[in-house]
Parts: structure tokens; sequence; C-alpha cells
């Protein structure tokens, strides 16, 4: 139908058009008294003006109507000059846009013709000139005239829109008649002629939900309250329609896709009223018990839930936290549980939207809870010792078995398991303490000394007696405590000088202790003289009573000579209960000095040297020294790096010079080739080559054993033997023992043994023999028997 009515819409446009030029072709033919093609003013022969008479129409304007399909050429219109007299002298010529291409005019009527189809769409006006002529002499006869032919427009092009598709985005629950998109099309046909390119929009799918404004193709909701939760795309369909809209128009479609974007319109909701969990006692804080979900349909921020425990029993041991990517509450464990203590839990959670809409806030509470109940599940649990270390004392030196403490620990669960203790032996690699499997008391194995080893960290392990793998262990720290058993001592190995010009009561060392024990056994120091010596003539000794001790010369005066070396006792006591004392030895040599009590020389034998040489002369004795063994060095060197001879000939050293070579022979000529299988070197077979080229510079000890004994009259043992002393002796000429021989041999006088070339070389050898070998050989009889004994034979 729609085909239908656009065809009756082009012929009426054509009979329009066809009644249109009618009208002015009869007004055209009207001016053929006008006087020319122009309106421009003339003077006469006696310089009156002439006035043209106004015409009825717009001479300078012609119309054609586009996409004309008829047999013949349209005709535009016709030109005529007033002078034209019809006698065919006057020519008319056509020029400008299109002309003699698209527009052809007869030179003799002036009739204007259209030889092609004209698209407005494509131009819609063209501009041309006329001229009229002398036929003859082509000397115009009026000035050119322009005139314009203007294609009429007909309705040949449907709407189009800018786009094939739409895609546009409106919130839900939007008023009615809120805006989604404004749909745009475009019509080429002419929009100042007729109606062809008035559009109108329509919606022809997408109702009752979307409606579009006619004439500017905003499309809008025309439903309230639409959800996205039940239904989030819709697809609509738009029209446009030229003509108005009214029958006979063209039409043009787009599709555009709403999507409904979402608004926080629903309230999150659990799903179940009460949620169960379990957890068992032994988890550690942090552990996940469970996890609970409230449903909200929105999405985005929108669908955002918080969780939090609004009350219960279990808001200290439990907590809650929001996993954003699920949506989920995670209810974590807070502190640690005891079974035996409280068996289950009860908590209230809550769930919230974290971004609120006010529009939609009448919906609310956009909130809902949910009771978690929690119970506690009994875990066969580790024994627990009360403490989580302990520290012990023992006395150093105390007798083996003394107790140093206990430990305890206990099984949680309610049977209450027997515990046995053992210590851990990579802790006590020295066995120094034992403890009792079944009360914990722990005891010393040996003596102790604090002096060694201050502190014993070891460990202690608890294990129920039914249940070994479950085991608790617990750090024990055992201090041993000092007992005053060390004597002080000198606090270095001291030696004092003295000179021999001492004054009296001079003092020339100060000397400190040293004990080992702690500070309640050790400082402070008390120094004194034996009492045997106390009234020693020659030192005295002053405690300086901050654990020093100050030794002054008695005396003045003393001898090198006499006495060098003075050895005295000191007596040192500690501060401890009971104190301990030791006597100390301090050596005392006798030195001589200066005027200003430097040292110069402390030995007697120094002394007497000093008498006899100075310095200078024993320096140079000791370069003299050192100069002859320079010397002594350097000859002792030349005279190893002397070349010796390369052959050492001893009369005593008789041994046969054979020589193995590994060569392939001379062929057949070699005569005098023999077996040398026993004069093979066994060790040259393993790869080992004991000869060098140069003589070595050590002697080779020939292995025992390998020597037959003298009387032994079986030549290859002894042969073998010798060569094994000769190849294991780097000392035994000849040094390079390597023969090679550069040529294989003249071959042999039998020539080549292939049978390749037998029939066609000249041969010496007679095959004759061969036919009286038997059957068996016919076939070589006839390969190699002579040329005549075949003839014979045929």
């Amino acid at each position: 139908p729609k085909m239908k009515e656009d065809n009756c819409l082009h012929a009426a446009l054509i009979c329009l058009g066809m009644l249109y030029y009618s009208h002015a072709l009869g007004t055209e033919k009207l001016s053929h008294s006008r006087p020319s093609l122009h309106g421009h003013h003339e003077k006469g022969k006696e310089g009156q003006v002439l006035h043209r008479s106004k015409r009825g129409w717009v001479w300078n304007q012609f119309f054609v109507i586009e996409e004309y399909t008829g047999p013949d050429p349209v005709l535009v219109g016709r030109l005529h000059s007033d002078i034209d007299s019809g006698d065919g002298n006057i020519k008319y010529i056509l020029s400008g846009e299109g002309a003699g291409i698209i527009f052809v005019i007869d030179d003799k009527s002036g009739n204007i013709h259209a030889t092609k189809t004209l698209d407005r769409e494509e131009r819609a006006q063209y501009t041309l000139t006329a001229q009229a002529v002398d036929r003859n002499t082509n000397r115009p006869l009026e000035p050119p005239s322009e005139f314009i032919v203007k294609v009429q427009d007909i309705n040949d092009n449907p709407p189009e829109f800018l786009h094939e598709n739409y895609h546009a985005n409106v919130p839900e629950r939007s008023n009615v008649g809120t805006s989604v998109i404004q749909v745009t099309a475009s019509d080429a046909d002419d929009p100042t002629y007729g109606n062809s390119a008035k559009l109108v929009y329509s919606i022809l799918e997408g109702q009752p939900y979307f409606s579009v404004e006619a004439q500017t193709g905003i499309i809008r909701t025309a439903l309230p309250n639409m959800d996205r939760e039940a239904k989030e795309e819709y697809h609509v369909v738009i029209q446009a329609k030229d003509m108005g809209g009214h029958m006979g128009g063209l039409s043009g479609t787009t599709k555009v896709t709403i999507t409904l974007t979402d608004v926080n319109d629903n309230p999150p909701k659990f799903p179940q009223s009460v949620y169960q969990m379990s957890v068992s006692e032994a988890a550690v804080p942090g552990e996940e018990v469970g996890r609970v979900k409230a449903k909200d349909p929105d999405i985005g921020e929108n669908g955002l839930v918080a969780y939090s425990i609004i009350d219960g029993d279990g808001m200290d041991m439990f907590e809650i936290t929001t996993d954003y990517e699920t949506q989920e509450g995670v209810v974590k464990l807070k502190k640690t549980l005891d079974y035996e203590t409280k068996k289950s839990y009860s908590l209230k959670v809550e769930a919230a939207n974290v971004h609120i809409d006010p529009k939609f806030i009448s919906n609310g509470p956009f909130k809902d809870t949910v009771t978690v109940k929690i119970a506690v599940e009994d875990a066969d649990e580790p024994p627990v010792f009360l403490k989580p270390s302990y520290i012990f004392e023992v006395q150093e030196n105390a007798a083996s078995g003394t107790v140093v403490g206990k430990v305890h620990a206990k099984d949680p669960d309610a049977a209450n398991s027997a515990i046995r203790y053992s210590i851990d032996r990579h802790t006590d690699l020295e066995r120094y303490f034992v403890i009792n499997a079944e009360d914990g008391n722990i005891k010393t194995i040996k003596a102790l000394d604090r002096e060694e080893i201050a502190w014993h960290n070891i460990s202690v392990f608890a294990v129920e007696v039914h249940k070994q793998h479950q085991e608790a262990k617990v750090p024990v720290a055992i201090k041993v405590v000092d007992v005053n058993d060390n004597a002080p001592k000198f606090a270095a190995a001291y030696e004092a000088f003295v000179c021999e010009n001492a004054r009296s009561n001079q003092q020339f060392i100060t000397i400190s202790a040293d004990d080992k024990d702690d500070s309640a056994n050790g400082p402070r120091f008390i120094f004194s003289l034996p009492p045997e010596i106390i009234h020693n003539p020659n030192f005295t000794l002053r405690d300086n009573r901050d654990n020093t001790a100050s030794v002054l010369v008695r005396r003045e005066g003393f001898s090198r000579q006499k006495q060098d070396l003075y050895l005295l006792p000191i007596v040192i006591s500690d501060g401890g209960l009971p104190p301990l004392s030791s006597t100390n030895t301090l050596t005392v040599r006798v030195c001589g000095c200066d005027g200003g009590g430097s040292l110069l020389s402390c030995s007697a034998e120094a002394f007497a040297l000093n008498a006899g040489l100075s310095t200078g002369a024993l320096i140079a004795i000791l370069a003299c020294i050192v100069i002859l063994l320079v010397i002594v060095v350097l000859f002792v060197t030349l005279k190893r790096q002397k070349k010796e001879p390369l052959i050492v000939f001893e009369e005593e050293d008789v041994r046969e010079n054979i020589i193995t070579y590994d060569d392939e022979g001379g062929g057949e000529e070699d005569t005098e080739a023999f077996d040398i299988a026993t004069l093979q070197n066994p060790d040259g077979i393993n790869g080992f080559i004991p000869r060098k080229d140069i003589k070595p510079e050590y002697q080779y000890m020939p292995r025992p054993g390998l020597r037959p004994a003298p009387n032994s009259v079986d030549v290859d043992d002894f042969i073998n033997t010798r060569i094994q002393e000769a190849d294991n002796d780097p000392t035994a000429p000849p040094y390079d023992s390597i023969q090679i021989y550069g040529y294989e041999g003249r071959g042999s006088v039998a020539g080549s043994l292939s049978s390749l070339e037998s029939a066609t070389t000249d041969s010496d050898l007679d095959y004759d023999y061969l036919q009286n070998w038997g059957p068996r050989f016919k076939k070589l009889a006839d390969l190699y028997g002579s040329k005549d004994t075949f003839d014979d034979d045929s």
C-alpha cells in the first residue's frame, strides 16, 4: 500500500508540473511582441526614450521538475526576441552552466529542453546566458541576457536519522515526562517548498513506557515508578515521517536502547532470621568463624552494605568486618575461647546501606538485623604450664642431685590427663640437669661452675600420657650462684725494672689483681708481703686500698754484676666469705739507667759487652755475616742450575736397549718381524708413559718383588721384569724412545687381489687349472679361464 501511495504522489506531482509548465509557456507566448529579452531601456532615433511595458511574470527564471522520467526531453521554456520576424535570420545561442550538456536550445525557435533527469538534491539551480545573433554574420543583435533555471523539488528522499542506534540512560523511579534523549532526523528534500521536508516523529515500539514529542524528537518517560530491579533495559523504535506525517509521506526509523540507572530504593534484607556457626576453642584470634549476607537488589554504591555487632554476649569475643567484594559480613574471633568456661555465644548483627538517597527515605529503614549463634567446640588442647617461663637458682659446686626447682603443667581439657615431663636435650647437651617425669622437679647431675657457665637456659616438655602428640614447651633459666672458690691473681704477667741508682722509697711499679669470682667474692683486694720476708731489705709494699698496690725500693744502690734479678712474693686476699688468698711472684730486674732515669740495659751480659765493643761494631759484624750468607746461597743456586749430561753411563748398569715402536711395519719385505707381545709395556697399555724427554732430577727406586731370582732360566720373565724396570725408571736411557716410520712399504708382488677388473687387464697368471677342480669351481673357471679354453669348451 505504501508503494502504491508513493506512485500516486509522483503522478500527481508530474501533472501539477505539466500544468505549471503550460501556464508558463502560454505566458511566454504573450511576450512575442516584447521588444527584447532583457529589461533595459532603448532610445529612439530622435532621442526619445522608449519605456518597456511591465511583464506579468518573472522573465529571467524558469522551472523544471526534478526526476522527470518521460520519453521526451522536458521543455524548460522559450526565448524569443522582438526583432525576430520569423524569417530564420536570427540565431539563438545558449551558454552557461550545463549549456549543451543538460540544456540545449533550438537556435531557430529558441525552445530550451532538458536532456537529462535532474536531481534537486545534487543541484538546485543553473545560471544560463542567452543571446540573439545574426545567423549569417554572427553579429549580436542584442546584449546577452542572463536567466536562472530552478529545479523544482518533489518528495523523493525519506528522512534519515543521524545515528542508526541510540543509547540513553534514565534513573529508575523517574517522574512522568522526564526527558531521556532527543533524536534528530534530516530530509534531503527542499524545506522551503511544500511539505517534503516537514518531519513528524512518532513512537512505533516502547509504549507505554516512553513517548516522543512529534515536532522535536525528544523521548520522555510515560510511566511512573519504573523499577530497574524489575526491568533494566528497554528497546524503543522512533519513526520520522515527512509531508507533515500525512499519508503518502516517506519515513525513516531508528532504534533507541534505554537503560534504567539504579537508585537506592531497596533496603538490605537478610534471607533468614538466625545464623548458626561454630568455632573450635583452639582457634586463634583473627580466625574467621563464619559469614552472613544481607541481600540488596541495588547495584554499585547503592548496594553497599556495612555490617556491625550491636548487641549480644559475644560482643567482646567476636568482631565483624565487611567484605566489599562479596558484600558479606565476616565474623572473626577476637579473643581466645575456652570450651570449659563458656560453650556458646549470641550476637545481634546489623546490616545497613552505606549511601542513602533522601528521595526514597520513606522506603526505609535501609537496614536489617539478624541473630548469630556461635557454638564453641571442644578441642584437644596441649598441656599448659602455670607460668610462661621459670627462673631458678643453684649454687656452684653443689653436690649431684641438688634440687634446682619445680615446673608444673596441667591438661586444660575436661579429661585432665596425667602429664609427663622431659628436658629438651638440645638445650642441655652437657647433661647438667635431670627432671622427674612425674612431678617436674629439676635436679643437678654434676657440679656446676659459675666461672665456666653462669646461666643455663634449658627447655622442658610437658606431654599428655595418653596423647603423645599433645605437648607444651616452657623455657627454664637456671642461675648459678657464685661461691668464693677462686683466689685472686695478678691482673697481668708483671715484670718490674729498677735502676741501679734507684733512691730509697722510690716507687717503680703499681700492680692490680683479678678474681674470677663474682664481685661479692672478689674485690676488695688486700696486698701484703709474706710474713717471712715482711722486713725484706730490698723492697717494700704499699696497699693503695683501691684494689692496687705500689712496690717501692727500700735501699739505695743495686749492682747488675752482683745480682741482676730479684723474685718478690706478694700475697693477695679477696673479700669473700671465707676469704681466699694466693701468693704471686713479681720479677724485678736491675737495669742500667741514665741520669734522667731512662733504661739503658737490663742484663749483665750486655753490661760486659758494652765494656769492650760499641754498638756500631756489633752492627758491622752482623752485616758481614749476612753478606757471607748471601754469597753462599747464590753459589749453591748457580751450581744446581748447571746442566748435567743427558745420559749417565754406569759400568754396572747393563740393560738391553729395547726399542718399542708402534707402526704398521714394512709389509712382506719385513722378514725380521717377531712376536714382541712378551715385551709390551703393561703400564703403557693403561695410558701411563713414564719416560720423559729430559732427565728427571730424582732417582727412581725399583719396586721390590719385580726382579727375578738370579738363577732364573725363564727368559720371558727375565725380559718382562727388565722391561718393567726400564719403563718405570725415569732415569734409564733412552729418554725419547718414539720411533716414527713415514712409509708403508713398496707393496706385495702379488698385486691387487681385487677381481673387479680381472677380465680386462693383462695378467700373467694362468687359471686353466680351475677346469680340473670339478663342477663346484666351474663358475670360477668360466670367469678366469683363458679364451682358448672357452673356445674349446664351446
